[in-house]
């Protein structure tokens, strides 16, 4: 199992539908295939899960922060068409 391949297939799926979260998705699955030989291994490991999570928030709040902007914008430019 070379995991640069299985990456490169995962990149090369679905190019039109690639969101944040595909790749987060992605990264995911490559973590959970690991499998720590020692304790040093086991803490990166971890660590690497942890910091994904933390990616993933970050990722939804930074999607429903353009999703209100986009809202606001499209509100700006209703107001700015019926002025005129």
């Amino acid at each position: 199992m070379s995991l640069e391949r299985d990456w490169q297939n995962f990149i090369n799926e679905n190019i039109e539908e690639r969101t944040i979260f595909t790749y987060i998705q992605g990264l995911e699955e490559v973590i959970s295939n690991f499998k720590p030989r020692t304790m040093t291994e086991k803490r990166r490991l971890s660590l690497a899960k942890q910091n994904l999570r933390e990616v993933k928030r970050f990722a939804r709040k930074m999607q429903n922060e353009v999703q209100m902007l986009h809202e606001k914008l499209s509100i700006l430019e209703e107001n700015i068409t019926g002025d005129e």
